[in-house]
């Protein structure tokens, strides 16, 4: 049964997903993610089915993602490859709204010029402090008049407050590491990571950093990342992430990326 739904998938165009992120941290976050919500929640779809169906993208082919600081860069490079006209600022937009702005109007063109079946575009930005963000970029979706889906992840105030949602303890060496950690704090910083303001990295305030936290619980293991958005429960991520940004990342791929792939 799985091979004959391979074998239905290869004949389909393959759909493309581009992604902006500030970091590849941020694009691996993202989209494994994203992947296990669509295997949870489209009752045909087999992980192993994920590759014969779509890809992840970056605005350039054969690359996986694009950041936001190297937009302007890449706009010039494929401009001058393809010819194509100068992509005006929209007056409407400001700062984060009129980066992606620009990254809609070149999607539209890599449609033409490449032939790309590009069907949606995932921006993910950390906060923060900048709440601005968020609605900057809503606007520039709103601008948005092709049949381009536009997902929107921002997590506040960071990627790490996500990661740390979804963060349990497995041995008893993290449980005790989570309980001095929260005795400091005065709250669990898992359950409540979006009170982790803290941006510098010196004492006494570094344990109010987010990342400082990440790396104390997680030992810097990418891999021991990984099992917090991977295995912990979805219905937990939801729970925990109301505040940070988490739980509206997954009502975004829920409501906006599941229906293309339930065409």
């Amino acid at each position: 049964m799985l091979r004959e739904k391979i074998g239905w998938l290869q004949e389909k165009e393959m759909i493309e997903f581009i992604v902006i992120v500030e970091s590849s941290a941020d694009a691996r976050t993202a989209t494994q993610l994203a992947e296990r919500i669509l295997v949870d929640k489209i009752e045909w779809l087999e992980d192993e089915q994920l590759q014969y169906l779509f890809r992840w993208s970056g605005l350039e082919a054969g690359t996986e993602h694009s950041c936001w600081t190297n937009i302007i860069d890449i706009t010039q490079r494929l401009s001058a490859q393809f010819k194509f006209p100068k992509i005006r600022s929209n007056g409407k937009l400001k700062t984060d709204g009129q980066s992606a702005y620009k990254v809609l109007t070149l999607i539209n063109f890599l449609q033409y010029k490449q032939n790309r079946n590009i069907k949606a575009v995932i921006f993910i930005r950390d906060l923060d402090n900048q709440p601005e963000r968020k609605e900057h970029i809503k606007q520039a979706r709103s601008e948005q008049k092709d049949q381009l889906e536009i997902v929107i992840g921002t997590a506040d105030r960071m990627r790490e407050a996500w990661v740390l949602n979804g963060f349990i303890p497995l041995v008893q060496k993290e449980e005790q590491m989570l309980e001095d950690i929260t005795q400091k704090l005065t709250f669990d910083p898992c359950k409540e990571s979006h009170r982790l303001r803290y941006k510098l990295f010196d004492e006494p305030d570094r344990i109010r950093n987010p990342k400082v936290v990440l790396e104390k619980l997680t030992g810097g293991e990418i891999e021991r990342e990984q099992k917090c958005w991977k295995e912990t429960s979805l219905e937990l991520l939801k729970e925990r992430g109301i505040h940070t940004g988490l739980t509206d990342y997954i009502d975004e791929i829920e409501q906006r990326l599941i229906p293309i792939l339930s065409e």
